[in-house]
């Protein structure tokens, strides 16, 4: 089957040459605990549920470019005072990217003052990780930009965006938060090569949203067809595999 459309991923040679973790289809990093499920009439799990399937496999997935320390609500035996830090962890093995670069390297608690996501950082900046690819795809194509769906990593996600990025032509930041809810007190690294965005491209389009009353013997006729002679078979009679790669 030919691929018809291309996102480009691109980063500068040293980078390209010296680095291993590049971008990858999402279908690479299906979690262990699904893989280890089963399906049976019987014993129903999210194994048959194609939805959830396409969430694990839908585009790409970026991989933090190197290790990266959060820590919130620590002592700090120097001033004997609580104390937060998020950065690159010093100790980590090269290549480095710029992860730290000055006034550029978070965004302010006011700028998302009153927000849940401001609540759960504890109030803290949102920092960010720089990436060093630059995304490109077909005209009439943006991207969406969230944290690995149904498999994110339960210390921090990225805020979720959208850039057009067939016009676009510049590395794309991601601030994130993390999850205070969760650990109110914690000292980690992110380790180099961690999954932390999910990168979706899709075709913009304008809608217009219509709100009617649904046809009832067309509803009935539906449900008594594929509702019961044919339960459970999404996957044969509607499903459309889709391929990333």
């Amino acid at each position: 089957m030919a691929f018809s459309k291309i996102i480009e991923f691109s980063t500068s040679e040293d980078y390209l040459d010296t680095n291993q973790d590049h971008p990858e289809p999402a279908s690479h990093f299906i979690p262990a605990w699904y893989k280890k499920l089963n399906y049976k009439h019987d014993h129903k799990t999210a194994k048959g549920c194609m939805p959830f399937l396409d969430t694990l496999t839908a585009g790409y997935i970026l991989k933090v470019p190197q290790d990266y320390r959060i820590a919130h609500n620590i002592l700090n035996e120097e001033t004997n005072k609580m104390d937060s830090y998020q950065g690159v962890a010093h100790s980590a093995p090269g290549p480095h990217v710029n992860l730290n670069y000055g006034d550029k390297s978070f965004h302010e608690p006011f700028q998302l003052l009153g927000s849940k996501q401001l609540e759960k950082n504890k109030n803290l900046p949102f920092h960010k990780i720089s990436n060093p690819w630059i995304i490109k795809t077909p005209p009439g194509y943006s991207c969406l930009f969230v944290p690995p769906l149904n498999n994110k990593d339960d210390r921090f996600e990225i805020l979720p965006g959208i850039v057009d990025t067939d016009t676009y032509e510049k590395e794309i930041n991601f601030p994130f938060l993390i999850n205070g809810d969760k650990y109110p007190t914690i000292d980690t690294t992110i380790e180099k090569g961690t999954p932390y965005v999910q990168v979706m491209p899709f075709l913009r389009d304008n809608w217009k949203m219509q709100v009617k009353k649904r046809d009832t013997e067309k509803y009935k006729r539906w449900y008594y067809f594929y509702g019961l002679s044919f339960m459970n078979n999404y996957k044969k009679l509607f499903w459309k595999k889709k391929k990333y790669k």
